[in-house]
């Protein structure tokens, strides 16, 4: 064979080595999570880590969101399929004119709290200035200022407390399963006095699903439906593993460098779970309540956060 075969032959083979490989790419599946890698995100690890979305026949590939490219704005470039979004943005996002589809909703509680500095109770400061994520999710915590008429003053913040520790801050939010954890391990005191559950408080609408848009959905009903079955069995072996999960989510804080540990990771993960199970029916039940998205809209067009009411219909396939 001469030379010129055989350098022939190799180009074949790497070009139809290239074509697979690219074949196997635009084929892919590619969820974002909402931020970057942890805990709350655990049963989506499992999932993939364990085989269960090559199980349903779904090529699925994990990509977290960076800073100049958060994961909505992947989703809006077609940089990815599905991403997790709390309610109340989805909500904002489809009175944007961007129609979206839940494909399986894991949060079945509210995780937002406000944390009050020097063991105050939040409720009783008036024109505080209170912390809230750069990013959004503060929706309800803004409808709740406005109904009981605090007139906080939101300063806004990136990812962490130092604000609110160093003393520049009169309260935060926080999440139960992220934020409420980092102020403990800190050091400060954080109990019934000082913290205010909106759950507790008329304000207990879902957070996270997994969302895509609809006109995706439209093309690719029976992938998304075996993507979310698949998500939901990690769930639920992460349920019933949580020692074993919490190894895995991990394996995924290391190899995308986030500065964490695992006791705070495990904390996480307990709590997540815990906002996984129904109040009224003690169930994971993985859906999307009526009740709920019907109290969501109503709250956020009264405060001017939408404009117009959105509909359970309009979010579900």
């Amino acid at each position: 064979m001469s030379v010129r075969t055989i350098l022939r032959a190799s180009a074949v083979a790497v070009l139809g080595l290239w074509a697979i490989t690219a074949a196997a790419q635009d084929d892919a599946f590619v969820f974002t999570p909402q931020w970057t890698a942890q805990a709350q995100f655990a049963g989506y690890y499992v999932a993939e880590t364990l085989g269960f979305y090559k199980d349903a026949g779904v090529n699925v590939r994990i990509e977290h969101p960076s800073v100049t490219q958060p994961a909505m704005s992947r989703l809006r470039k077609n940089d990815c399929q599905a991403t997790t979004l709390q309610l109340c943005q989805a909500l904002e996002i489809i009175d944007e004119g961007i129609p979206l589809v839940n494909i399986l909703q894991t949060s079945m509680n509210n995780g937002m709290v406000i944390v009050s500095a020097r063991g105050k109770d939040p409720l009783t400061q008036k024109g505080a200035k209170v912390g809230i994520w750069s990013v959004g999710f503060g929706q309800l915590a803004i409808c709740m200022s406005i109904k009981d008429n605090l007139d906080y003053e939101w300063i806004r913040f990136a990812q962490n407390m130092n604000l609110f520790i160093a003393g520049a801050l009169d309260a935060t939010l926080a999440m139960s399963y992220n934020e409420y954890f980092q102020l403990a391990q800190a050091g400060m005191d954080v109990n019934d006095n000082n913290v205010y559950r909106f759950c507790d408080h008329g304000y207990n609408v879902q957070e996270d699903g997994v969302y895509m848009t609809r006109k995706y959905y439209a093309k690719h009903s029976d992938q998304a439906r075996r993507f979310a079955e698949a998500s939901r069995r990690g769930w639920e072996w992460a349920a019933e593993h949580p020692e074993e999960a919490l190894d895995i989510v991990m394996q995924y804080v290391d190899r995308e460098h986030i500065a964490t540990n695992r006791v705070m990771q495990r904390l996480m993960l307990g709590e997540i779970l815990r906002l996984q199970v129904d109040r009224e029916s003690g169930q994971r039940e993985f859906r999307l309540r009526p009740d709920m998205v019907e109290l969501a809209s109503s709250m956020m067009v009264e405060n001017m956060m939408l404009d117009r009411e959105i509909t359970y219909k309009e979010l579900v396939p």
